[in-house]
């Protein structure tokens, strides 16, 4: 059966590590680059950019709450209005460097705490949504899959790329498991790939509670700042290629994920 799905990582987060996710970039698809909320700055914008332009690689922007201190990794308590225009004022920061660059955006996906809030809380998502989709509507909008960030997209008519996430573990919900609680990270480069392939072959994988659950995508993560992200991605690269899977950027992929159970 043959199928194509996007390989991502989120880039440009970490200083000092811009060697680590360009070698990441000679694997995957597409890449998030951080725009200044949790991470990033002018400088590290264009490099990534730059260099994903080098390795054929599609950008989108990360955008964060805006929370340099704690890397987004907690929910802020802000009126939405307020978080609505510092996204903007992230994703119009990157779109502005790579105007410079002379490199075009594909896609929009949110950081870290906030992308976990996107996907359990309908309102906050259909704002974020409409306003993005509104600002930007160009830009296709990533998020988990089987949330409500699919679920606000898809409403207010973005193009939405259903994720699913190669180095984390989920829970029976199909939500992805707090990074407080055993079972968050998967550090395994097998078991990474067995869940990656797991995912883009429709197969199952298994919850944190031993359930087997589906996760529908049209992308995968890895996380650059997993040990071993580099390998991994190979390996999966790898392992899709013996499969008949071709690794493509969110832009050559289909509408919507192909629900391979029905096949």
């Amino acid at each position: 059966m043959s199928r194509s799905i996007d390989l991502n990582a989120d880039l440009g987060e970490e200083p000092g590590e811009q060697a680590r996710d360009i070698a990441l970039m000679r694997v995957i698809s597409s890449c998030n680059i951080a725009c200044g909320g949790h991470a990033g700055d002018e400088a590290s914008m264009a490099a990534m950019l730059r260099e994903a332009r080098a390795a054929g690689v599609a950008p989108g922007a990360h955008p964060s709450y805006p929370d340099r201190a704690g890397f987004g990794r907690v929910s802020l308590v802000m009126p939405l209005p307020d978080l609505i225009e510092s996204l903007l004022e992230q994703v119009r920061a990157l779109e502005s460097v790579a105007a410079h660059e002379g490199v075009a955006l594909t896609h929009i996906k949110p950081h870290g705490m906030l992308y976990n809030d996107l996907a359990d809380r309908p309102d906050m998502a259909r704002a974020v949504a409409e306003a993005l989709h509104a600002a930007f509507p160009h830009l296709a909008q990533v998020g988990l899959a089987h949330s409500a960030s699919e679920d606000a997209a898809r409403a207010v008519g973005a193009r939405f790329i259903a994720e699913g996430f190669v180095d984390r573990g989920y829970t029976p919900a199909r939500r992805l498991v707090p990074r407080s609680q055993p079972g968050a990270l998967i550090a395994s480069d097998a078991d990474r790939a067995a869940q990656a392939i797991a995912i883009a072959t429709g197969l199952p994988i298994t919850a944190n509670d031993g359930s087997l659950i589906h996760v529908m995508a049209q992308s995968l993560c890895i996380h650059s700042d997993s040990p071993g992200a580099e390998q991994t991605a190979l390996r999966i690269a790898g392992e899709m290629a013996v499969l008949g899977i071709t690794i493509k950027a969110p832009g050559e992929l289909p509408d919507e994920p192909v629900d391979l159970l029905r096949r």
